[in-house]
Protein backbone atom coordinates (compact mmCIF):
# COMPACT_ATOMS: atom_id res chain seq x y z
CA UNK A 1 0.00 0.00 0.00
CA UNK A 2 1.03 3.29 -0.55
CA UNK A 3 1.24 6.25 2.30
CA UNK A 4 2.51 9.11 2.80
CA UNK A 5 5.16 10.05 5.42
CA UNK A 6 6.27 13.15 6.99
CA UNK A 7 8.43 14.61 4.47
CA UNK A 8 5.69 14.09 1.24
CA UNK A 9 7.65 11.24 0.03
CA UNK A 10 5.67 8.40 -1.17
CA UNK A 11 6.35 5.05 0.31
CA UNK A 12 5.78 1.35 -0.92
CA UNK A 13 5.30 -1.31 1.57
CA UNK A 14 5.59 -5.36 1.03
CA UNK A 15 5.92 -8.29 2.72
CA UNK A 16 8.19 -11.15 2.04
CA UNK A 17 8.84 -14.56 4.54
CA UNK A 18 10.63 -17.71 4.07
CA UNK A 19 10.98 -20.37 6.53
CA UNK A 20 10.68 -18.70 9.69
CA UNK A 21 11.99 -15.47 8.55
CA UNK A 22 9.06 -12.12 7.74
CA UNK A 23 10.82 -8.74 5.74
CA UNK A 24 8.51 -6.08 5.77
CA UNK A 25 10.04 -3.66 2.58
CA UNK A 26 9.61 -0.24 2.54
CA UNK A 27 10.58 1.12 -0.72
CA UNK A 28 11.15 4.99 -1.00
CA UNK A 29 12.16 7.11 -3.96
CA UNK A 30 15.93 7.99 -3.34
CA UNK A 31 19.43 6.25 -4.49
CA UNK A 32 19.12 2.76 -3.81
CA UNK A 33 20.31 2.58 -0.03
CA UNK A 34 19.91 -0.79 1.21
CA UNK A 35 19.48 -0.43 5.20
CA UNK A 36 18.12 -3.54 7.46
CA UNK A 37 17.32 -3.16 10.86
CA UNK A 38 18.93 0.16 10.59
CA UNK A 39 22.07 -0.85 10.00
CA UNK A 40 23.64 -0.56 6.05
CA UNK A 41 22.10 -3.68 4.27
CA UNK A 42 25.75 -4.46 3.49
CA UNK A 43 26.84 -5.11 7.09
CA UNK A 44 23.66 -6.65 8.23
CA UNK A 45 24.28 -9.16 5.50
CA UNK A 46 27.97 -10.17 6.88
CA UNK A 47 29.06 -8.45 3.18
CA UNK A 48 28.22 -11.63 1.24
CA UNK A 49 27.87 -11.42 -2.27
CA UNK A 50 25.40 -14.09 -2.22
CA UNK A 51 22.78 -12.62 0.04
CA UNK A 52 23.05 -8.91 -1.62
CA UNK A 53 22.92 -10.19 -5.48
CA UNK A 54 19.12 -12.22 -4.00
CA UNK A 55 18.14 -9.44 -2.15
CA UNK A 56 18.42 -6.59 -5.25
CA UNK A 57 17.44 -9.24 -7.73
CA UNK A 58 14.18 -7.89 -8.34
CA UNK A 59 15.08 -4.10 -9.14
CA UNK A 60 17.82 -5.35 -11.04
CA UNK A 61 15.85 -7.45 -12.64
CA UNK A 62 13.18 -4.02 -13.83
CA UNK A 63 16.49 -1.56 -14.20
CA UNK A 64 15.58 -0.05 -10.89
CA UNK A 65 19.03 -0.50 -8.78
CA UNK A 66 19.48 2.94 -7.72
CA UNK A 67 15.41 4.53 -7.95
CA UNK A 68 14.59 3.35 -4.59
CA UNK A 69 15.99 3.40 -1.21
CA UNK A 70 14.83 0.07 0.63
CA UNK A 71 14.24 -0.06 4.62
CA UNK A 72 13.78 -3.24 5.87
CA UNK A 73 12.47 -4.74 9.02
CA UNK A 74 13.82 -8.37 9.26
CA UNK A 75 13.03 -10.72 12.09
CA UNK A 76 13.27 -14.24 13.05
CA UNK A 77 15.09 -17.04 11.07
CA UNK A 78 18.75 -16.68 9.65
CA UNK A 79 20.30 -14.74 6.92
CA UNK A 80 19.17 -17.11 3.99
CA UNK A 81 15.45 -17.02 4.83
CA UNK A 82 16.00 -13.39 5.72
CA UNK A 83 17.82 -12.53 2.35
CA UNK A 84 15.04 -14.30 0.29
CA UNK A 85 12.12 -12.85 2.66
CA UNK A 86 13.60 -9.14 1.30
CA UNK A 87 13.26 -10.69 -1.97
CA UNK A 88 9.75 -11.16 -2.24
CA UNK A 89 9.18 -8.10 -0.22
CA UNK A 90 10.28 -6.24 -2.50
CA UNK A 91 9.39 -7.78 -5.45
CA UNK A 92 5.33 -7.13 -4.12
CA UNK A 93 6.38 -3.46 -3.70
CA UNK A 94 7.28 -2.99 -7.04
CA UNK A 95 4.00 -4.75 -7.95
CA UNK A 96 2.15 -1.90 -5.78
CA UNK A 97 4.72 1.03 -8.02
CA UNK A 98 3.74 -0.20 -11.33
CA UNK A 99 1.31 -3.29 -12.06
CA UNK A 100 3.07 -3.98 -15.28
CA UNK A 101 6.24 -4.75 -13.12
CA UNK A 102 4.26 -8.05 -12.19
CA UNK A 103 4.49 -10.31 -15.62
CA UNK A 104 8.63 -9.59 -15.37
CA UNK A 105 8.74 -10.38 -11.88
CA UNK A 106 6.12 -13.26 -11.74
CA UNK A 107 8.22 -14.95 -14.49
CA UNK A 108 11.39 -14.83 -13.11
CA UNK A 109 10.08 -16.08 -10.20
CA UNK A 110 10.40 -13.28 -7.54
CA UNK A 111 6.37 -13.61 -6.73
CA UNK A 112 6.74 -16.64 -5.23
CA UNK A 113 6.56 -17.83 -1.67
CA UNK A 114 8.86 -20.45 -0.78
CA UNK A 115 6.92 -22.05 1.25
CA UNK A 116 9.19 -25.08 2.89
CA UNK A 117 9.52 -25.01 6.15
CA UNK A 118 11.24 -27.58 9.07
CA UNK A 119 9.41 -30.58 9.49
CA UNK A 120 8.34 -30.88 12.89
CA UNK A 121 9.65 -33.66 15.28
CA UNK A 122 7.79 -36.71 15.64
CA UNK A 123 7.63 -38.65 19.15
CA UNK A 124 9.32 -42.09 18.84
CA UNK A 125 12.38 -40.47 16.63
CA UNK A 126 15.18 -38.29 17.58
CA UNK A 127 14.18 -35.87 14.58
CA UNK A 128 11.64 -35.72 12.04
CA UNK A 129 12.93 -38.62 10.12
CA UNK A 130 15.61 -39.97 11.87
CA UNK A 131 14.63 -43.43 13.88
CA UNK A 132 16.96 -44.80 16.61
CA UNK A 133 19.52 -47.40 15.49
CA UNK A 134 17.38 -50.73 15.01
CA UNK A 135 18.10 -54.13 16.65
CA UNK A 136 17.19 -57.24 15.88
CA UNK A 137 18.44 -59.14 18.37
Amino acid sequence: MASFSNNSKVTYSGTGRRKESIARVRLIPGSGKLIINGLPGESYLQFSPNYLRISYAPLKSLGLSNEYDIHVKAEGGGLTGQADAIRLGIARALCMINPDNRTTLKSEGFLTRDARVKERRKYGLRKARKAPQYSKR
